[in-house]
């Protein structure tokens, strides 16, 4: 019994962790960015969501570089999304609508991708070739 009270406990405390959060940025612009370096957070992603903080966003870490694509099933809020290089220069940036199931992908190999509100890049003048700084692992 004192087993199966353990194992519950272990399943709330993991199931209520939030993935780990950096500080990055692009120029002068800091982000917010939670962490999203495993499958199940990468596939979770900013799934259920109904809002986030205007300076708010999420990295997804690829185990390689490789050709990723992003889409937004159960993603409530709009979102823009950087494809990033691994020397953190940003590859594209798309566009998302909520709830669809397109496919949006960079354009060439990427190892990391950046999810922010719809229009965020754009409105601050960050597109291809702009750097994002703090990703860990990048100097």
């Amino acid at each position: 019994m004192r087993r199966l009270a353990l194992f519950f406990a272990l399943a709330v405390t993991s199931a209520a962790a939030q993935p780990p959060v950096v500080q990055l940025n692009a120029g002068m612009h800091l982000i917010r960015a939670e962490v999203a370096a495993d499958d199940g957070t990468r596939m979770t992603g900013l799934m259920h969501r109904v809002s986030m903080p205007a300076n708010a966003g999420m990295l997804f870490v690829f185990d390689e570089l490789a050709m990723h694509c992003m889409w937004m099933k159960n993603t409530l809020i709009p979102l823009s999304v950087a494809f990033i290089d691994e020397a953190g220069a940003i590859i594209n940036v798309e566009d998302m609508k909520p709830q669809t199931e397109d496919s949006h992908c960079a354009k060439r190999p990427a190892r990391y991708a950046l999810e922010m509100n719809r229009g965020w890049f754009a409105s601050r003048g960050i597109k291809p070739g702009s750097r994002i700084g703090g990703i860990p692992g990048i100097k």
